[in-house]
């Protein structure tokens, strides 16, 4: 009987859906439908994901009962009965979300309970993001909008699904470390893969349907050269902000393919001259790119020369990666070569996410080997921290036996920021995953 109750819920959410579908907005329809038949999956996650679209249903019935009202009141239509019956939907919908709220939902929901409210944050957090991006921008950013108008709600739901998925999956620490370089691949491989088919003549894959070479240098060398275009620098300086340089672990198109370069060379082995080139290397290249765009500015060169430029730095990283990077077992791409690395790793500093090694380790140099950042050596474990080069990768976390390195944030447990820091990165994941284009 208990059981039934949650027929409620389920009929609250079908009954948004239906409103959805009346005005015309399929994909939001649909997404409302998904949401409803995840209920019978009894995942702990859901019951809270549920009550934050019954909370918003709530708001979708007020105003559509303003309107309707406004409406008859215009055409000088009797509106009393109306506002008894929407009040009556509005109703229902508070009794849904008291069901889920309740023993019975809690009792219904027993499935990952441990992982429900992180996973629950990280489905949320996906669909607010790409909802913001969908209705601020004003041309259709989701994929599914631009092929099929009104869906782009199912995407965003879709997109939403997969990212708790992964979250739970990455909240267990040797889950991270095998996940983490995958699904790191797999947004690289969208990227250009959307690139790829743009190329090739379907122009609704490029996000302005004008294409811009894919660097991580032009972020900053492209507005110094054209006066103009913050965009990139704007969502970097965010991201940076939000889970620090772990912008380059999880997030950037070109880090993934040094990744994978480096891991064919083995297990990386701790060298000075790439700690050394690691802020060096990365400064010159910074001046480098910067001087290179401003001069180019000033001479008036054109675009497609200054494009030819960009390509030939572009170029020789990707030779990096697959010559020195696939020998020496390190990312020295992204800790020598990348000038963003470097801009991410220092203003990485602003925000208060932190990997720490606590007093006591015993200095086995297990970790060592799981740093392709070359970040981990005998002197920064004396020093309590990695070196500068850090990047969050967490592939350090699991490789000590003694849990004695891992995430801090203020006012957290190691466990608790560790948990959040996955939150956060996780859902920018999935976000990026959604809109991030040429």
């Amino acid at each position: 009987m208990k059981n039934a109750i949650i027929a409620i819920p389920i009929l609250a959410l079908l009954l948004l859906g239906a409103h959805a579908l009346r005005q015309g907005d399929f994909g939001l329809a649909a997404g409302f439908g998904l949401v409803a038949g995840l209920v019978f999956s009894r995942r702990g996650w859901l019951r809270l994901a549920a009550m934050v679209a019954l909370f918003w249903g709530g708001f979708i019935w007020a105003d559509a009962t303003v309107q309707l009202i406004q409406f008859r009141q215009a055409m000088q239509l009797s509106w009393e009965r109306l506002a008894w019956i929407m009040g009556g939907v509005i109703g229902f919908d508070a009794l849904a979300l008291l069901v889920l709220f309740g023993k019975t939902g809690r009792e219904y929901f027993y499935k990952s309970r441990a992982t429900a409210l992180p996973r629950a944050a990280i489905f949320i957090l996906t669909a607010f993001g790409l909802a913001m991006a969908r209705a601020k921008v004003s041309f259709p950013i989701l994929l599914a909008d631009r092929y099929l108008p009104g869906w782009g709600w199912l995407e965003i739901a879709l997109l939403s699904f997969y990212a708790q998925w992964i979250g739970g999956l990455m909240l267990d620490a040797s889950s991270h470390r095998i996940l983490r370089p995958r699904i790191w691949g797999l947004f690289s491989a969208v990227f250009f893969g959307q690139l790829l088919l743009g190329l090739a003549g379907l122009d609704r894959m490029l996000m302005t349907g004008t294409l811009h070479l894919p660097v991580p240098a032009l972020i900053l060398a492209g507005p110094v050269f054209r006066g103009e275009g913050l965009f990139m620098i704007i969502l970097f300086s965010v991201t940076v902000l939000l889970v620090g340089p772990a912008w380059c672990s999880h997030l950037c198109y070109i880090g993934a393919w040094d990744d994978a370069m480096s891991r064919r060379g083995g297990r990386p082995v701790p060298n000075a001259r790439w700690g050394r080139l690691s802020v060096y290397g990365r400064l010159g290249t910074l001046c480098l790119t910067v001087g290179v765009a401003l001069c180019l500015r000033l001479l008036g060169v054109s675009g497609p020369t200054a494009v030819g430029f960009a390509a030939l730095f572009g170029l020789a990283g990707v030779g990096v990666m697959a010559i020195v990077s696939r020998r020496a077992g390190v990312m020295v791409h992204c800790t020598a070569y990348c000038p963003m690395g470097l801009i991410a790793n220092v203003f990485g500093k602003l925000s208060p996410w932190r990997i720490r090694i606590d007093d006591d380790c015993n200095r086995c140099g297990a970790c060592f080997s799981r740093c392709r950042y070359s970040a981990l050596d005998a002197f920064s474990v004396a020093q309590g921290k990695p070196a500068i080069s850090c990047t969050l990768c967490g592939d350090c976390v699991p490789a000590c036996a003694h849990g004695r390195i891992g995430y801090r944030f203020p006012g957290l447990s190691p466990k608790q920021a560790r948990t959040v820091f996955i939150v956060l990165v996780v859902s920018l994941h999935a976000l990026f995953l959604g809109v991030a284009r040429i």
